[in-house]
């Protein structure tokens, strides 16, 4: 009896019952595609979610305060731009546009923060509105100009080993799913055993008993979104690994399969409950659509379609599982 019920419980968890789609999703791509099946593919599929990775973790924290970020996206191409600029325009070392983009984020992140704890805005007001400053940020300040970074044979080319290294015979090895990993690991522990994670759950949970207990609400929820701007900053590196020229004006739409990845891997919609882990987990159910679609001959319309429903099972999933935690508590 105890067997089973410790089974049920592993099946009722948002996180566990991701874990199995990803695991199904990845079975039936490999045995439908031949092509899906190629070392590449998943080397190109690795390349690609290290971004979205790092916008969804960012990401958890604003949406488990009951809020949301929609300018991850746009500001992580601002970001990579401005950093680009700097490096192939002004000619700073590439450490100093790494370092640049970080920050910038961290200053997006905490404008969004204030606007949102200090001035009360709504979060899809305030955080809609730096999406539009993001995007027309990132195209002045590179001059509306397509600004390319360093190619991994070029001088300063050595941020791309971060994610990848080629050994002989042209064999990459996609070493940043580690850090993705240790950066999960980290953030994990963060959100669960700090007092910064447990104050933003309290936050979403019910952020008027949380004020009332003495708790700075404004401060914890302000650092909540510059962390989400400190790991858009962190995106705007692999995403300027990955995509070989980054254009000004992009990066709208991004954000939702960070915030679909988040919710799809546990992360309430209405706030108070989430998992890093699970948004991992989350993201890579996405990003599997995305590149796995298209090898069984479906468009990326398809993919969005998808997607759509499957965010749809996972915020029913979450407000059936509210509805059964009021009920017990009753």
């Amino acid at each position: 009896m105890t067997k089973k019920k410790s089974a049920l419980g592993v099946l009722s968890n948002q996180k566990y019952i991701v874990i199995l789609v990803v695991i199904a999703l990845y079975i039936f791509f490999f045995a439908a595609s031949v092509d899906f099946r190629k070392y590449t593919t998943m080397v190109t599929l690795l390349d690609y979610s290290y971004y979205y990775v790092l916008m969804a973790i960012g990401v958890s924290f604003p949406l488990i305060t009951g809020g949301v970020d929609l300018s991850i996206g746009t500001g992580m191409v601002c970001y990579a731009l401005v950093g680009g600029y700097l490096v192939h325009n002004v000619g700073l070392p590439v450490w100093v546009g790494m370092i640049v983009a970080i920050l910038f984020g961290c200053v997006i992140g905490l404008l969004n923060g204030v606007l949102v704890a200090i001035m009360n805005l709504p979060p899809f007001l305030a955080t809609l509105c730096t999406c539009m400053i993001t995007r027309g940020l990132g195209s002045l300040l590179s001059f509306k100009n397509a600004i390319p970074w360093p190619t991994a044979k070029q001088p300063g080319g050595w941020f791309h080993s971060i994610f990848k290294i080629t050994m002989a015979g042209n064999t990459k090895i996609p070493i940043g799913f580690l850090w993705m990993i240790l950066l999960v690991v980290i953030m994990a522990f963060v959100l669960k055993h700090t007092k910064f994670g447990r104050y933003t759950i309290a936050i979403g949970s019910n952020k008027e008993a949380t004020l009332l207990s003495g708790i700075n609400v404004k401060f914890y929820h302000i650092m909540a979104y510059v962390i989400c701007g400190l790991f858009a900053g962190l995106a705007a590196i692999p995403y300027a690994s990955a995509i070989p020229t980054i254009q000004p004006g992009t990066g709208a739409g991004m954000e939702l399969d960070a915030i679909g990845g988040a919710i799809v891997g546990g992360v309430s919609a209405t706030g108070g409950s989430g998992s890093i882990e699970g948004t991992f987990f989350g993201v890579y159910v996405i990003c599997l659509l995305k590149v796995g679609l298209p090898f069984i001959g479906l468009q990326a319309n398809w993919q969005q379609v998808i997607t759509g429903l499957i965010l749809i099972g996972a915020v029913m999933i979450d407000i059936v599982k509210k509805r059964r935690a009021v009920t017990a508590a009753a």
